[in-house]
């Protein structure tokens, strides 16, 4: 029995475990203010849940591990999650707490214009704790997924985060995206403590200016490997133009020599969501041993199916399709242009959008 009176059963073993705060977000119906929208629309966002639902609609089977209030929000972020195929039966309801919510404008997150408006302060999620989670349900995964948003909610988080990255026989692969928001970070300790996450990690995803931000690294991907140098697998994104991947292995014991691949052009709706796509998809790759080169490609797929759409999440091609695209020559892919409705396309995008 876990610490708030839940019985804790044996969890079956699935491919990826996600823990990690949800909230309700509130789009607005049309472009402008805050204080000048009058309705929005409402949706669901959190990192590590659109992981875990992306790579379920890619035929996966994952887990959502998380905390929400026992009010209509947390019911909508449960049965929303859910639909996707995501097991939810270990996300506990909170009483005392509620459900994080936030609203923001239409723009994009890289316009001087756009609003984030964050009610998340005492959440249900914030109370995450070794002591409220089921921790054998978040171990019980092939890879267990967990971002450094998560660190950044209470104490109580980072010392879960700790517990769950702590080295420990039948670890599973935990893949850390360190997902650095300056904003949720009065800490200036912020970097330190995710830099510790990250070195403790299997498989780490960064931005390159994001490791820029945090830890100063300048110099591209290899400033980046030279500073976590600890991780079997780092990818660095490197926006639209692609990411690299360092890997140590029998090839590259040190696992210093890079491999990139180039992103394909996109017609982008709104980068909401985009990082977390492409962690899916390099996920998805991993999982099925696919080559490096494959696993970068998958994931500028799933982040290209993100980036086509309004929202945080969009349902991704089929994985034969997806399959088909990562295996085009370089000169195709390079050639490659993918615009909205690309993964409903009648044909196969290779033929339809290069020139």
């Amino acid at each position: 029995m876990t610490a708030d009176g839940h019985l804790s059963a044996a969890p079956d073993v699935v491919d990826v475990v996600a823990l990690g705060e949800s909230m309700v977000t509130f789009l607005p119906t049309r472009p402008g203010r805050l204080a000048d929208v009058p309705s929005f629309d409402r949706g669901i966002g959190g990192a590590e849940s659109n992981v875990a639902c992306a790579l379920s609609a890619f035929g996966h089977s994952a887990r959502w591990v998380s905390r929400v209030g026992a009010d209509g929000f947390g019911q909508h972020l449960v049965d929303t999650v859910g639909r996707y195929g995501v097991d939810v039966s270990r996300v506990r309801r909170d009483s005392a707490r509620p459900t994080g919510v936030y609203f923001r404008t239409a723009g994009d997150r890289g316009t001087d214009g756009h609003e984030v408006a964050y009610y998340r302060a005492g959440s249900a999620a914030s109370a995450m704790s070794p002591a409220t989670v089921d921790l054998a349900a978040a171990r019980a995964g092939r890879v267990l997924h967990l971002s450094g948003i998560t660190a950044a909610l209470s104490g109580d988080c980072l010392e879960l985060l700790r517990v769950l990255t702590a080295p420990a026989a039948g670890r599973p692969l935990v893949s850390f995206d360190v997902n650095h928001r300056p904003g949720l970070w009065p800490d200036p300790a912020a970097a330190r403590v995710l830099l510790g996450l990250a070195r403790r990690a299997d498989l780490v995803f960064v931005g390159e200016d994001e490791a820029e931000q945090a830890w100063g690294t300048g110099g591209g991907p290899r400033a980046v490997r030279a500073a976590l140098p600890e991780p079997r697998l780092l990818v660095v994104k490197q926006g639209s133009g692609g990411a690299t991947v360092f890997a140590r292995g029998d090839g590259d014991p040190d696992g210093t020599r890079p491999v990139f691949q180039p992103a394909p052009a996109v017609d982008v709706v709104a980068t909401v969501g985009a990082g977390d796509a492409f962690a899916a998809g390099f996920l998805s790759g991993t999982l099925r041993g696919l080559p490096l080169r494959d696993r970068l490609r998958h994931g500028h797929l799933l982040a290209a199916a993100t980036l086509t759409v309004p929202g945080d999440l969009a349902a991704p091609p089929a994985r034969n399709h997806a399959d088909r695209l990562a295996a085009l020559d370089d000169r195709a892919w390079g050639r490659l242009r993918l615009g909205p409705g690309w993964t409903h396309a009648a044909r196969a995008p290779e033929e339809a959008n290069t020139p």
